[in-house]
């Protein structure tokens, strides 16, 4: 594959590393970060936060005109015996506390939600059944908000699934307690004109753990920002991602990851296939790593594979380092189309070519699906992806 500085004409990609002057968390944002949707000007897309996002197609919730409508999404939660599920006021303590918007839309979203689900696993409780959270497309439009809380040492797999159509603009929020475990497989599998519009708060205690695989296959549009920081030392972070772009849609996954305590990991790997006329994707990935935060070990890599002509790929990965006492920090990006080396194996030995590119395509994907830990969801996963390339032949 064609590395971040040799990729597709039709393909932009860029990288820096920087020390930084002084420490800000929303490092490219135009407005700090707020809770209050005044706060944010009405994009443009001039913006360097919005310059990938055909705004036209947001159907009115980057500048306020979309409101909710009653037939929104259905939400249904299934939660084993032990956890506790509420739909409470915007006055909980809770909401809000993994993070802040930082864009107009997240401000929307949390100003304009009824009633927030939280959903909470009590401390040292371990589940040895997934938490089932459906998110399903009514054909209207809504804003919501979700928190998952896991207390000290309790473990726990969230599977978030949307589908059917909507335009939703959400917050989800993860506080995960000291010596806390939690997955979380976010998938987005909605129907061909839904928009999804998303921010994704992540707050990780001392010496916990957070995975987070988000799958992303449906939608018009579906922007999805998950960002990280940590509230005390030893807290890891594992962020994987796999999308398959198809013709014209627009997918698009922004991440930061804010290493603001000493002694920190995170580890970030997003992979994405395209194919079809104006397929676009776009992955930014932000890794900050402030003053503070000695001792830190990260690293991110994004992989993107182009199946046919007509399809774009913008990926950006940026990391800000604000101290030289590091235990390791790096990124990398690529792009590229098919390796002829590998079909050609896979051919000589009486492979068909249409089933030696859907081998390719899901040996791509394998070590990420292989992240999710769930069988029927793996299997499902790896259903679409077979699907997807059909659809090619």
């Amino acid at each position: 594959m064609a590395e971040a500085q040799n990729i597709p004409a039709g393909s932009t990609t860029a990288g820096s590393i920087a020390v930084a002057a002084e420490s800000t968390v929303a490092t490219r944002m135009s407005a700090p970060p707020s809770f209050d949707v005044a706060d944010f000007p009405v994009p443009h897309g001039r913006e360097e936060e919005w310059r990938f996002t055909p705004l036209e197609r947001l159907r009115g919730l980057h500048d306020g005109t979309a409101t909710a409508t009653g037939d929104g999404v259905e939400v249904v939660v299934e939660a084993p015996e032990g956890v506790t599920v509420e739909a409470v006021g915007r006055d909980d303590a809770r909401l809000g506390k993994a993070g802040t918007p930082v864009d107009r839309v997240a401000a929307q979203a949390y100003s304009s939600f009824e009633k927030a689900s939280v959903v909470t696993v009590p401390k040292e409780t371990v589940l040895t059944e997934p938490i089932r959270i459906a998110v399903r497309g009514q054909g209207g439009t809504a804003f919501g908000h979700q928190v998952i809380e896991l207390g000290a040492f309790a473990e726990a797999v969230v599977v978030i699934d949307h589908s059917g159509d909507a335009v939703l603009a959400a917050n989800v929020d993860y506080l995960v307690g000291d010596g806390a475990k939690l997955t979380v497989v976010s998938v987005q599998d909605w129907d061909d004109k839904a928009v999804h519009v998303a921010q994704h708060n992540a707050l990780i205690g001392r010496d916990a753990s957070f995975k987070s695989v988000v799958v992303t296959f449906g939608g018009d549009v579906v922007r999805l920002h998950p960002r990280v920081s940590y509230a005390a030392t030893g807290g890891e972070a594992e962020l994987f991602g796999l999308y398959f772009t198809d013709k014209g849609q627009h997918q698009e996954h922004r991440l930061l990851v804010d290493h603001n305590t000493p002694h920190c990991k995170s580890n970030v790997v997003y992979k994405g296939a395209l194919q079809g006329d104006s397929a676009h994707a776009v992955w930014i990935g932000d890794v900050l790593i402030q003053a503070a935060a000695e001792g830190t070990d990260t690293y991110e890599m994004n992989r993107n594979l182009v199946l046919t002509d007509g399809a774009r790929v913008d990926s950006v990965p940026n990391l800000e380092i604000e101290t030289g006492e590091i235990a390791g920090a790096g990124h990398a990006s690529a792009t590229g189309r098919f390796d002829d080396e590998q079909l050609f194996y896979l051919m000589a030995r009486g492979i068909p070519e249409s089933e030696a590119r859907r081998l390719v395509v899901r040996g791509f994907f394998a070590e990420l699906v292989q992240q999710i830990g769930l069988p029927d969801v793996e299997e499902r996963l790896l259903t679409k992806i077979e699907a997807e390339l059909e659809a090619s032949v």
